[in-house]
């Protein structure tokens, strides 16, 4: 349940002519009075012999028993509250004691016998308007200091006694939602979203490793979106605001939105700030949008994403805030850039994580930038490497850097609820999933190649590395001998082993190094983070035959403690989940 105080006003007959209109776009049905501060007060929208003029002259009448000089100009308070869509149909009695409550909380109405006239409208299934008068009965004002979040706090209280979906708690960092009117705009245009949160993803994305202003409103202007800036008289370029060339108004003009009314880091200084962190950097410099120098083919993109993901979990996990939120932020950066040119397989799943990763992105920990460059980095070179096919090396650097931003974007849900970020934590770990599902998709073709491959090797070479994993593992080794994907990581380290690493220490280090409890398969994440340090090709298609080199130093022979890890059903598949 969201509850939204409005900018005071000073016009209640208009105000009242709208919540009982037919809405700007038809969208209002059966508007009628559900509540009011005496129970009492005259329901133009169910009294035919009531008029909106009557029920503004009696919320106002403390107005006007006060001297003209002492009256405030902005005295209308103006508050909607408004069900989740997957809540129940309220009746009006339930959302007559919604109203009660959230004036009594806000302190419009605290129940002292002498509060703010007010009344509750509802012309909409899912939400109500509370309109009340900034004058008390006893001609003082009321203390509704903070009134926002005082009816957010309630709103908290009636979700639980309601048994209504319950909202984390906010902190203000939240992009604005679109309004009513938006979303009926919207459904009558068959949009599936609104102009608003088309907007912000198409800016959100332009700017993804953008490194310049020319080059954020070039691809703006490329894009198809309409771009007004605004300078200051000196000619320094203050602002900006963009509009969809189809989204207008009744007198046919483009509806304009500034960028901070898209969310709150997509102003213009806010946006600056990515890469006016980074060494040598003028934002408003032409010489700033220089060509990428970094990986040009997607798949060498796609494994230097993984690398600079691999590298960020430590910061957040273990960095000071102003890093780990600025590698927070850069990772939404990374997941808009993989959605963007990923496959189509992939891509649905990956737009939604970064869509969902997007509230996760900003909190009220400062980021500090500069030490995120090799993520902004990433994400630039993901965009200038272009689409990547969905099979070969393109799909398999794919799963490889879903799996190493799985772990990054986990970390960041744990980083928020460490803070105390509730909305923020939720958001990642709703990324997170639709991550695992990504994987999933992107990960069976090539770990069911190696799966093949490690099944291929001989029952000596098995157990060599079964001993190898459970000297090396203890704790982890049977875990991973059960799983299906064991073969494909055995084919990896057998891989690893004839290019002349030590496979010993590269486990050892990869474990060590990053967590893994929040994996379903060990084995894949072991099988990516060893092809990543090993700078083995993801896809194994076209590889020679594994040989495994006998090494003394990092293999030893079969024990009689060793089982026949090669002695599964040949009906198995290989691992490929999370």
């Amino acid at each position: 349940m969201i509850p939204q105080i409005h900018k005071q006003g000073s016009d209640t007959p208009g105000l009242l002519h709208y919540l009982y209109g037919k809405g700007t776009h038809e969208e209002h049905v059966d508007p009628h009075l559900v509540a009011s501060f005496d129970g009492m007060s005259p329901d133009p929208g169910r009294d035919a012999t009531a008029t909106e003029k009557d029920l503004a002259q009696l919320l106002d009448q403390p107005l006007y028993l006060l001297a003209a000089d002492q009256r405030p100009d902005k005295h209308v308070w103006h508050c909607s509250v408004r069900a989740a869509p997957d809540d129940p149909i309220l009746t009006d009695e339930q959302w007559a004691d919604i109203a009660r409550r959230i004036v009594a909380a806000t302190g419009i109405d605290p129940n002292d016998g002498a509060g703010c006239r007010w009344a509750a409208v509802r012309h909409a299934d899912d939400h109500i308007h509370i309109v009340a008068t900034l004058v008390r009965e006893d001609g003082r004002r009321p203390n509704h200091h903070r009134s926002g979040k005082r009816a957010q706090a309630e709103a908290r209280l009636i979700e639980k006694e309601f048994g209504l979906h319950q909202v984390a708690p906010g902190d203000g960092t939240a992009a604005q939602r679109p309004t009513s009117a938006e979303r009926h705009k919207a459904k009558r245009q068959g949009r599936e979203r609104t102009a608003r949160e088309e907007l912000r993803e198409t800016v959100r994305r332009a700017v993804t490793g953008a490194a310049s202003d020319k080059e954020f409103f070039d691809r703006l202007a490329a894009a198809g979106l309409l771009v007004r800036k605004r300078a200051a008289p000196s000619g320094d370029l203050l602002g900006y605001k963009v509009a969809l060339p189809d989204d207008v108004n009744k007198d046919g003009e483009p509806v304009f939105y500034p960028g901070a009314r898209l969310a709150p880091d997509l102003s213009l200084p806010r946006i600056r700030e990515r890469w006016s962190g980074e060494s040598g950097t003028d934002p408003t410099s032409v010489q700033a949008d220089a060509a990428p120098t970094g990986p040009t083919s997607p798949a060498a993109a796609r494994r230097a994403t993984a690398s600079a993901a691999w590298q960020a979990v430590l910061v957040v996990q273990h960095g000071d805030d102003g890093d780990a939120a600025a590698h927070i932020a850069a990772a939404g950066e990374v997941l808009d850039a993989l959605a963007k040119t990923s496959a189509a397989h992939t891509r649905r799943e990956l737009r939604d994580a970064a869509n969902a990763f997007e509230r996760a992105s900003r909190s009220h920990a400062r980021a500090v930038r500069g030490h995120d460059r090799a993520l902004r980095q990433a994400a630039r070179d993901l965009v200038h490497g272009g689409p990547a096919l969905g099979r070969g090396e393109d799909g398999a650097t794919t799963a490889m850097a879903i799996d190493m931003l799985f772990f990054l974007v986990t970390a960041a849900a744990h980083w928020h609820a460490r803070k105390g970020h509730a909305q923020q934590a939720e958001a990642a770990a709703r990324a997170a999933k639709h991550l695992r599902t990504a994987y999933q998709e992107s990960a069976a073709q090539p770990l069911g190649v190696l799966y093949q491959r490690g099944r291929r090797l001989s029952r000596p070479a098995l157990q060599r590395q079964a001993v190898l994993l459970r000297e090396t593992l203890p704790d982890l080794a049977e875990q991973i001998l059960a799983e299906p994907g064991w073969y494909a990581l055995a084919a990896t380290i057998a891989e690893a082993n004839a290019a002349g690493h030590a496979p010993a220490a590269l486990l050892a280090d990869v474990v060590e190094s990053r967590e893994l409890d929040t994996a379903d398969s060990v084995s894949d994440v072991l099988v990516w983070r060893l092809r990543l340090r090993t700078d083995l090709p993801a896809d194994a298609t076209g590889m020679p035959k594994s040989r495994t080199v006998r090494n003394p130093a990092t293999v030893r022979p079969a024990t009689s403690r060793t089982t026949t890890a090669g002695s599964r059903s040949s009906e198995e598949t290989p691992g490929n989940t999370r």
